[in-house]
């Protein structure tokens, strides 16, 4: 958590300025808003604090700080993922699928986008999609990250060939076109940064510590 809202307004210039091609420019300013909002929560959270808890305030967190449509697709999908994970303090590989699951079917069911709207679900949609053919392969779990961030990077970047059909950059039709959209970058962002820091944890018995 605390490493992805590093990256997030490390990156908000770059962000805002991919939304400034065909939105209102404030997507980097919005996600880091949000983010900060979550890292201060983790400082404030109790130690005996579970992973559910952690994120269900992470996402009421992160609806209060930001006030425009993207709050309440992030704010779902913690509800939604902390649900999944309600009561645990360690996660198996099993549980992070769950979590997953949860998050990005939060996103798709409130904002009701579809692969290929030009959206953040371009990015979440086929990751999940890669993720659950890989767990089902029995690859390692490294590896199953490893390849949803691949498919999500794919999507990313193949938005920049689709016309918007949702939020502000629908308007402008065709001009859309050649512009990644923002919020399938930031959400990019979000998963490759927690496959990243999946890499250096050690593992217990199974559990993801």
């Amino acid at each position: 958590m605390l490493t992805i809202a590093y990256t997030i307004d490390r990156d908000k210039d770059y962000l805002s300025e991919l939304d400034r091609k065909t939105g209102d420019g404030d997507h980097g300013i919005t996600m880091s808003l949000g983010w900060r909002a979550i890292k201060e929560t983790m400082h404030d959270l109790p130690e005996e604090a579970d992973c559910g808890t952690l994120c269900k305030t992470a996402g009421m967190k992160f609806l209060n700080a930001v006030g425009s449509s993207v709050g309440p697709l992030y704010a779902t999908a913690f509800m939604r993922a902390g649900a999944a994970v309600n009561g645990k303090k360690f996660l198996t590989e099993s549980d992070l699928l769950s979590f997953w699951t949860a998050f990005v079917n939060g996103i798709v069911e409130r904002g009701q986008a579809v692969v290929g709207d030009k959206t953040m679900v371009d990015v979440w949609a086929p990751a999940l999609d890669s993720l659950r053919e890989h767990y089902a392969l029995g690859n390692d779990v490294h590896a199953c990250f490893r390849a949803a961030v691949s498919a999500g990077q794919a999507g990313m970047i193949a938005t920049a060939d689709m016309v918007s059909r949702k939020g502000r950059s629908s308007r402008l039709g065709d001009r859309s076109l050649s512009h990644q959209d923002p919020g399938a970058a930031s959400a990019y962002l979000i998963l490759s940064v927690f496959a990243d820091m999946l890499e250096t944890l050690n593992t217990k018995e199974g559990d993801l510590v």
